[in-house]
């Protein structure tokens, strides 16, 4: 995959576990446009070992002379985040992809409801440019831990005005679903960023509650987990490879010198995914993208972050 050299303009503490990153073009020119809900994957060396990380953009998608992205420092990180917050500097060379958007506005609909929850509020901030560019009917609803976790709040209620809504869990101030997507008009268009069970829960809401499926948008980036180590053939490359407890597939893949598609590298996108051909165990899907049945049929599987449990697995790769 073709990759932009960029370097750190600037670093800024937003919360006590967030930090703001601005990439400028190394050799100075501008940066390729996108749109707003676009991210990019970030490259970065851990003694000797490439992580990538997908981070929203969060500029207005009219300014290209600089990427910004935000970095919440993960509690039980594998090491990119951790890296980002205590290593990465002002001035030092990093790689990123091109833009790419899965989780794009719906340019024809009557009214946007975005829902945020904490770092979800990334991929909002450049669509919000969008929809104020585009003089759009949308309100924002960001719930939060408390005041000092409350990323860009300030910010927004400047920009946004009576269109942002904020729910703060120490004010015992809570985002009631079931009462906002209830009374809504048709052609209105629903986009929910966050934790887990806040995206599982609006979804859930707004189905129950009769909306279109293409009216419903969601993003969630997951960090592969940690889990047992095992092995993987790759039928194609004739490629043994041991995949290491703290290390996902795609990586192990890529380590082993394999080039393997990606764009989301979050279990979102369905790029990464490969055919299943032989396993003798239990696969552990963690995405968002195969339903019940193809994972249940254990023949595909997505490497950025699934894992296997057992002695033999057979990747079309």
């Amino acid at each position: 995959m073709t990759m932009i050299n960029v370097k750190v303009a600037a670093i800024e503490q937003v919360t006590p576990l967030v930090k703001h990153f601005t990439f400028v073009k190394e050799d100075g020119s501008s940066l390729p446009a996108f749109s707003g809900g676009s991210h990019v994957v970030v490259s970065i060396d851990i003694g000797g070992r490439v992580h990538r990380n997908p981070y929203s953009l969060m500029g207005s998608p009219m300014e290209n002379e600089a990427y910004h992205i935000s970095v919440r420092r993960q509690e039980n990180s594998r090491g990119g985040s951790v890296f980002m917050h205590e290593n990465v500097t002002v001035g030092m060379p990093l790689k990123i992809t091109y833009p790419m958007n899965l989780f794009s506005l719906a340019k024809k609909g009557r009214k946007h409801i975005l829902i945020a929850g904490g770092i979800g509020i990334t991929p909002f901030m450049s669509q919000i440019a969008d929809l104020k560019r585009m003089g759009a009917n949308y309100e924002l609803h960001y719930a939060f831990r408390s005041p000092e976790h409350g990323a860009f709040a300030a910010q927004l209620k400047e920009s946004c005005g009576d269109h942002l809504h904020c729910y703060i869990d120490s004010n015992a101030t809570r985002l009631d679903l079931q009462a906002l997507l209830s009374d809504q008009p048709l052609g209105t268009h629903v986009y929910v960023c966050g934790p887990s069970a806040m995206v599982v829960a609006t979804l859930e809401t707004a189905r129950n509650l009769g909306w279109p499926e293409n009216h419903i948008h969601s993003e969630q980036f997951l960090s592969p987990p940690i889990g047992e180590p095992f092995k993987i053939q790759l039928a194609r490359s004739n490629v043994e490879i041991q995949v290491s407890a703290e290390m996902s597939m795609l990586e192990a893949i890529e380590a082993a010198g394999v080039e393997a598609d990606f764009l989301c590298r979050g279990g979102v996108c369905g790029r990464c995914e490969l055919d299943v051909l032989e396993t003798d165990g239990a696969l552990l899907h963690n995405d968002h993208f195969l339903t019940d049945s193809e994972k249940a049929s254990c023949k595909k599987i997505m490497p950025c972050v699934s894992r296997a449990k057992g002695e033999r697995l057979v990747l079309d790769l």
